[in-house]
């Protein structure tokens, strides 16, 4: 089946350059172990509307899978476990027992407070285990997935949501790549020839004074990747054009 898995996240302190990232490549990293890749990621501030803004987009796609990073703990500018609320359950919210308790082990009369609101969830959410603190993550609907911002107890519980939910992508991945000696300008013809079913794209490159076109083509229908793929290596063999190719499933 089709997923489409989207990343977001949260902090305003990756956009001003206070901290570097440490999410995005993770996630990715797994999601390709697994035969999965990226629609999208956002980095955004933490800007209640900004967020509220992604987070329906994402829910519009019928396909998609989200994991959000950041925004889920106790301060005032920790406003993901409302935004999700609002967008995914209609804003309704309740106390997580299950939650509350393990908030409560971790920091006894310190729950109190402040941490304890922690566990105050969007309806029907279920947990994600956090190795470093025991608070949890969450996620909604088996799809959307929520984890602090912190890579330390993010990771496993990416690697929790994947290995429960989203282990392996059934359906191999068939790519074919070449390199065309050529200015990618005189593939363009060939380029409006190429199906919409495939995953299609072409990165220019220069080197040396030398331009250089690198071709991708990519589907799970082998036979049609090949075919559609051909239309280049045929244009490139009539025009004396020299390339090299590259073969890879994922």
């Amino acid at each position: 089946d089709l997923v489409n898995f989207y990343s977001v996240i949260i902090g305003t302190e990756l956009l001003n350059g206070r901290r570097n990232d440490a999410l995005f490549s993770f996630l990715n990293k797994e999601l390709i172990k697994r035969s999965w890749v990226h629609k999208a990621s956002f980095v955004i501030k933490d800007d209640p509307q900004l967020i509220q803004d992604i987070f329906t987009l994402i829910k519009n796609d019928p396909n998609s899978v989200m994991f959000c990073f950041g925004g889920i703990g106790a301060t005032p500018d920790d406003f993901t476990r409302v935004c999700a609320a609002n967008v995914f359950t209609n804003s309704k919210m309740k106390t997580d027992q299950k939650a509350k308790e393990l908030i409560i082990n971790e920091f006894k009369e310190n729950a109190y407070p402040h941490r304890i609101n922690m566990a105050k969830l969007p309806l029907h959410a279920s947990l994600l285990k956090n190795v470093v603190n025991n608070v949890p993550g969450f996620y909604l609907q088996n799809r959307f997935f929520f984890v602090p911002g912190f890579p330390s107890m993010a990771h496993d519980m990416i690697i929790e949501a994947l290995d429960t939910h989203y282990i392996k992508n059934k359906q191999e991945t068939y790519a074919l790549v070449m390199t065309a000696y050529i200015s990618e300008d005189a593939l363009i013809n060939t380029m409006k020839e190429i199906s919409s079913d495939v995953e299609f794209s072409s990165l220019p490159i220069i080197q040396d004074d030398e331009k250089h076109a690198v071709i991708s083509i990519s589907s799970n229908n082998e036979k049609l990747t090949k075919s559609e793929f051909k239309k280049f290596t045929t244009f490139c063999d009539l025009s004396n054009i020299k390339y090299v190719l590259e073969d890879i499933r994922r």
